[in-house]
């Protein structure tokens, strides 16, 4: 039986351009300007019964209809192709308030990736997040600048949002020629986007890293300062998708490194048993030093498909890297010994995969002592995060991406490299808070063995004398993948971090005080830390592959640098 096709209406942004034949839907023209654009996306919720939306630019040419409703039917809620069409880095602020978040490195803009760098040049929208997320704000001054609002907003705000770069022909390309954004624009962004503390923050680092005259910087910021309030936060229920699979089952391999936590891990093995959709294989590397392993433990579970490997030397990428390479499911799922899981874990991230056609599902840990999880760990999103500690990734995905970085065998952020190497290669992930494990946080084991965890960012905000600095091995990852302006801003981040705690008045100036003094100290470690992490990057990246070997990885496949 022929399927038929969704009827996805043109919007044709042109001034001169006359509308093409449209063989989908519709075809609405309006002026390529954020007014005229934001009342058409007002009135097409009410007045068509598309499934869809495209925006297109007169000057792309006619689109093609066939194409078009072969992206439609792709993974996600929302594509474009912002990055072939120069949004790549814009809008440039966004380096001074949030400079190392994975969104902000883009992937190449030849591949299919996840992005919120959209242009409305081209652009097809679902019609459920029209008409529950809203549309662009009237108050830039370009088309450009409204369409990266949207973009963020949209992704942080739970819309699978994907660059499809075969949307527009190679033709019209123009990531040789970026988008240029007034000055206005990008603060508008950062005032909508981040509020009114940050965007002043940004402001100030704009100006004195001399990215804007000051004079052109105070004008912006008299412009926009007022009305510049982002709509209400609505968090996309993802009305339309298909349901999730019932019952969908896989070959999942579960991979535990432990050391030293024989109890938790006890407690987690015997969950592992009592899971609605069985894992196929459990392998535990046991990095307990051999005067202290009891391999009784592991004879108590007989009955799991268990396979315990002993490793005398602990690290944490070298136990998981061996552990991947001899594994044989089609999925790996990333447990801490720590961990505590509900008996359907497996089963529903074998069902986030499914609904979203997606590579890799990642789940919420509820941290014990930690307090309730932050307002956008609630809801489902494009995941900006790989916790090993909860996250199931197809296992031939590991094939393109390569393993654990052994640089940060003894270090953080280990989990953060990986995930962002899955990112940059196009893959796609999913965070869903409604799949969580409970994590202790063992008071001995794991990166503590290391002395590679002392001080976190929750101790910082709550202890008067704890400064959250950034690890060499966090430094090295920025240096990675981020540009130098980006590093700069993140650490400057992280010193005038060491100023906050939670609390009343009193506690929040004592933290001010002692930080002041602690500042010359402060700043000698972060610049140390800086040094070791240059040379760490004469000596890494060393990425096993699949087959056991280490390859030097090559410059990140980004052009964020």
């Amino acid at each position: 039986m022929m399927q038929t096709k969704p009827r996805i209406d043109l919007i044709w942004l042109a001034h001169d351009e006359p509308p093409p034949t449209w063989a989908l839907g519709e075809v609405w023209a309006v002026a390529p300007a954020p007014g005229p654009v934001r009342d058409i996306m007002q009135r097409l919720v009410t007045r068509s019964d598309a499934a869809a939306f495209l925006f297109w630019s007169g000057q792309l040419g006619a689109p093609d209809a066939e194409a078009i409703a072969g992206v439609y039917t792709q993974p996600g809620n929302l594509w474009h192709a912002g990055l072939r069409l120069g949004m790549g880095g814009q809008p440039g602020l966004m380096d001074f308030v949030r400079p190392t978040w994975m969104f902000n490195c883009d992937p190449d803009p030849t591949i299919e990736a996840t992005s919120w760098r959209l242009s409305l040049d081209a652009c097809l929208i679902q019609r459920d997040v029209l008409d529950q997320m809203g549309g662009v704000s009237a108050g830039f001054h370009t088309l450009a600048g409204a369409a990266l609002e949207l973009g963020h907003r949209y992704i942080t705000q739970g819309v699978l949002t994907r660059h499809v770069p075969q949307m527009v022909p190679a033709s019209a390309e123009r990531r040789s020629q970026p988008v240029a954004l007034p000055f206005a624009d990008e603060l508008r962004f950062a005032l909508m986007r981040f509020g009114r503390s940050w965007a002043m923050w940004a402001l100030a680092r704009a100006i004195l890293s001399g990215y804007v005259m000051p004079n052109a910087a105070l004008s912006a910021w008299r412009e926009v300062y007022r009305g510049a309030a982002s709509p209400v936060p609505t968090i996309f229920n993802g009305a339309g998708e298909p349901p999730a699979l019932a019952g969908a089952t896989a070959a999942v391999s579960v991979i535990i490194p432990t050391i030293d936590r024989y109890p938790y891990l006890q407690t987690l093995l015997g969950q592992l048993g009592e899971q609605t959709t069985a894992p196929a294989e459990i392998i535990v590397v046991d990095q307990t030093p051999a005067a202290r392993r009891d391999a009784g433990l592991y004879a108590a579970f007989s009955g799991l498909p268990l396979r315990v490997i002993y490793q005398e030397q602990a690290g944490q990428c070298t136990s998981r890297n061996r552990a991947i390479r001899e594994s044989t499911g089609d999925y790996i799922l990333f447990l801490d010994d720590d961990d505590e899981i509900p008996p359907d874990l497996i089963e529903k991230h074998l069902n986030n995969l499914n609904r979203h056609r997606v590579d890799v599902s990642c789940g919420a840990a509820d941290e014990v002592g930690a307090g309730p999880l932050p307002a956008h760990f609630t809801y489902r999103r494009a995941s900006d995060v790989f916790p090993t500690n909860n996250s199931l990734i197809r296992r031939d995905i590991l094939c393109d991406s390569g393993l654990f970085d052994l640089a940060y065998n003894t270090g953080q952020r280990a989990d953060g490299d990986l995930g962002m190497r899955v990112y940059l290669s196009g893959k796609a992930a999913i965070y869903n808070p409604d799949i969580r494990v409970l994590h202790h946080h063992a008071p001995r084991g794991g990166l503590r063995t290391h002395k590679a965890r002392v001080i976190t960012y929750a101790s910082s905000r709550q202890k008067l004398t704890h400064r959250h600095l950034p690890s060499v091995s966090e430094i090295y990852l920025m240096k990675r993948y981020f540009t130098p302006r980006q590093v700069r801003e993140s650490l400057w981040l992280r010193v005038f971090g060491t100023f906050a705690i939670r609390g009343g008045l009193f506690r929040k100036l004592l933290k001010v005080l002692i930080s002041t003094v602690c500042l010359p100290h402060t700043l000698y470690e972060v610049r140390k830390r800086v040094k070791a992490a240059g040379r760490m990057l004469q000596e890494y990246p060393q990425i096993p592959t699949l087959l056991g070997d280490k390859r030097e990885a090559q410059q990140a496949p980004s052009s964020c640098r």
